[in-house]
């Protein structure tokens, strides 16, 4: 993959992890002049995941722009064009970037090196905007970021990429990278087929979708009742909260350059 490409994949892992921040906060400070004057302010609260208020579409786009590009460029060469060939290649980049378990956290003393180039205007505006307590947060809120970047650069082909969609399955967005959801979690593939929930021949079953719809989908509900009610694309647009939703991510869209 070409560092053009890996910046598009980075934007949609950073947008997602700012999405899902932004639409669970309460909005407590005006923006730009268009806060409302006498809203009624929300209760904050750690378990909310979705809120009345949501950020404007068109600045969180923007927003989001400024934050991927100014860290995007500060990465290293190496990892701004890290892809699965490169680690069929050069096995010196899989020890440095990929743990051996995919699922264990980004070594802390890389993730700091990584964030240490970071100018401080993104670690300012990231702090001003609520999505980072204090500016030493920074590595905690980029290891999610840089985690799902290098795990989806870094992913094979998969066996079913002829059932790839032209568009986002929930959003309907058609610009934007593409991620495979399995519609039946892996992590409980033994408990379906055990259980007889549904023929062992479905269990692949995947849709494509955008880095902010799929992280949706995994908040809407647990990866049991994914496999038992929402394992289809059409049973989870029936769902009026995943109508909200892509209503609303389907408005955030990046300007050309």
């Amino acid at each position: 993959m070409t560092s053009d490409e890996n910046y598009t994949v980075f934007r949609e892992c950073l947008s997602s992890v700012i999405v899902a921040r932004s639409e669970g906060q309460p909005k407590t400070s005006k923006r730009r002049g268009k806060a409302k004057r006498n809203e009624r302010k929300e209760t904050r609260s750690s378990e909310t995941i979705i809120t009345p208020e949501r950020a404007d579409p068109e600045e969180l786009a923007e927003f989001i722009d400024f934050i991927a590009s100014e860290t995007f460029n500060t990465l290293p060469e190496d990892l701004k064009t890290l892809s699965y060939s490169a680690i069929q290649h050069d096995t010196t980049l899989q020890s440095r970037y990929i743990p051996e378990d995919r699922d264990t956290p980004m070594n802390r003393t890389l993730l700091e090196t990584l964030c240490s180039p970071i100018p401080v205007e993104v670690t300012d505006t990231l702090s001003v905007y609520g999505l980072i307590p204090e500016a030493n947060d920074l590595p905690d809120f980029m290891s999610s970021v840089l985690s799902e970047y290098i795990a989806s650069v870094t992913t094979g082909p998969p066996a079913w990429a002829n059932t790839r969609a032209d568009a986002c399955e929930i959003c309907e967005r058609d610009w934007i990278p593409l991620s495979y959801h399995h519609l039946i979690p892996r992590g409980v593939h033994a408990k379906v087929v055990k259980r007889g929930w549904h023929d062992e021949w479905v269990l692949n079953s995947v849709a494509w979708l955008c880095r902010a719809c799929h992280s949706f989908v995994h908040r809407m509900a647990s990866n049991e009742e994914l496999a038992r009610e929402w394992f289809t694309v059409d049973r989870i647009l029936e769902r009026e909260d995943v109508q909200d939703w892509a209503k609303w991510v389907g408005r955030v869209r990046w300007k050309a350059k």
